[in-house]
Parts: C-alpha cells; structure tokens; sequence
C-alpha cells in the first residue's frame, strides 16, 4: 500500500498507524517500507514534527 501524497492525509495516516499499531516512528518506517526523512519533511511543511513521547506528529 502506498502512502497518502497529501501533507493533511499524511499526516493522519501515520497518527493513525502510530497510535495503533508501532511502538515508535522507527518500526513504522522499516515495516511500511517507507523514508522516514521524507515523511518528516513532508510533515514540516505543514508546521508538524515528531514527538518521541507522544509518539506522533504535532
């Protein structure tokens, strides 16, 4: 499955499958089989960025 392209659909998304499915960013990345620098970047654009204790992007 690929990952939404819009920054808003992305963003929840990869909420979505941190809270219910990995643990941290990390094991979302190597499982989705996904660049976790692009995600971030992505994500930034719209003023997000990862919360290692909250484990998702705000």
């Amino acid at each position: 499955m690929a990952i939404p392209n819009n920054p808003m659909i992305l963003l929840s998304y990869i909420n979505t499958q941190l809270r219910d499915n990995y643990p941290d960013f990390e094991e979302l990345c190597k499982s989705l089989c996904v660049d976790g620098d692009e995600i971030k970047q992505k994500l930034s654009a719209i003023d997000y960025s990862y919360d290692e204790t909250l484990n998702k992007f705000i």
